[in-house]
């Protein structure tokens, strides 16, 4: 058996180099986080992509947990291509959440709960982590792989819905085509949302499209786009017609120019980049809510 601190020690170190990151708490997170934990019994089913848009799964060639200390995606159910998230990808989001000791952080869509553990490693034992998941089976995993971090509650639920009180910071770990207003609403001032906006791209509502990075300024919101993303859909945040406009919105390759996400009741004008029922990203800067004349 491996030395399982050195090769943690390791792959922290790769995630650091990968996504860039800037939280040296973050980087001892993925340090200290036992993967295996999550992630059960191997071998493990890895994706291994041969072509662009082709990821199949391979078998780890045995149950050593040094398998599950890369920059992988790891099966969680391949029936449903479900897959505990690239590590490097979801360092991004919490890095550019910067969750910090005390706050509370929620996560929507935890799934079998590794990243939350994470989250809570970053919060501390003086914040605490709210942690939702809609599936029933993914949901009682997380509670049973979190038993022993006293800081996380795991919820089961629809976490578009469930109001998990005022937030520092937000995690949706699916995609969505819009921000649910719960969301914005729990948020206090200061408080930072990370939401996937994507277009789904089979009849499951797996999508590509981008994070969405959304701060609550009071009344006002910033929010700019950090990144691409491919993920699995949000049940409860996808709209159809929303869905469409999203994708021309993506097609005019201008979101770049969103400065701020706005709930104020207007008209759709040309300052409007996606214009839904209770919100719409703008591209006036964040601390606007109206039009210029």
């Amino acid at each position: 058996m491996t030395d399982l601190a050195v090769l943690r020690a390791l792959y922290a170190e790769e995630i650091r180099a990968v996504a860039n990151v800037r939280s040296a708490a973050l980087v001892r997170a993925f340090a200290t986080v036992p993967r295996e934990r999550f992630l059960g019994p191997g071998p493990w089913q890895i994706v291994a992509p041969v072509l662009p848009g082709v990821f199949p799964y391979r078998t780890s060639e045995d149950a050593d947990p040094r398998h599950l200390y890369h920059n992988v995606l790891v099966a969680i159910d391949t029936t449903r291509r479900l897959n505990n998230g690239q590590p490097s990808f979801l360092a991004q989001c919490l890095d550019a959440l910067d969750p910090q000791p005390g706050e509370h952080l929620v996560h929507v869509g935890c799934g079998v709960g590794y990243y939350t553990a994470i989250a809570a490693e970053l919060v501390g034992p003086t914040g605490r982590v709210t942690a939702i998941e809609i599936d029933p089976d993914l949901a009682a995993q997380a509670r049973e792989n979190l038993r022993n971090v006293p800081q996380v509650a795991v919820v089961e639920g629809d976490g578009t819905r469930h109001d998990p009180g005022p937030s520092d910071a937000i995690l949706v770990n699916a995609g969505a085509t819009h921000p649910a207003p719960v969301w914005l609403d729990s948020l206090r001032s200061g408080g930072r949302l990370l939401v996937p906006l994507t277009v789904a791209l089979d009849t499951l509502g797996h999508g590509r499209g981008a994070m969405l990075r959304i701060v609550r300024h009071a009344d006002a919101f910033a929010a700019r786009f950090i990144s691409e993303v491919g993920i699995f859909p949000c049940i409860g945040a996808r709209d159809p017609e929303l869905n469409t406009q999203l994708a021309a919105a993506f097609r005019r390759h201008t979101g770049e120019l969103v400065q701020s996400l706005r709930r104020d009741r207007h008209e759709p004008v040309e300052t409007c980049w996606l214009h839904g029922e209770g919100f719409c990203l703008s591209t006036l800067p964040g601390a606007a809510k109206t039009d210029p004349p």
